[in-house]
């Protein structure tokens, strides 16, 4: 028997650019066994796509776009959290 199961991926860019390099991410795995981490935090040297546009042409669909940061003025160049996040997903069959 085969049920669909839904996967989440998250990638933080250099910048809103779908084509820019990957420099954090996350995989939450809905289709994982019971036994395995159903989440991914990055801790690998290498993204699992080098980009946004990478992912969605090996099947990712964007859900979600970067909400572009406006920077107070004085505080341009303050650090701050990562602003260009995409989420993506994708339905994977799996079979039992």
């Amino acid at each position: 028997m085969s049920e669909v199961r839904q996967q989440i991926l998250i990638l933080h860019l250099v910048n809103s650019d779908l084509a820019s390099k990957t420099i954090a991410w996350s995989l939450y795995d809905g289709a994982s066994s019971d036994e395995d981490l159903p989440m991914q935090s990055g801790d690998e040297q290498e993204p699992p796509y080098g980009s946004v546009l990478a992912a969605m042409r090996a099947g990712w669909n964007v859900i979600q776009l970067a909400t572009l940061p406006v920077p107070t003025p004085g505080h341009e160049h303050e650090s701050n959290n990562l602003p260009y996040e995409y989420v993506l997903e994708r339905k994977v069959t799996i079979h039992e």
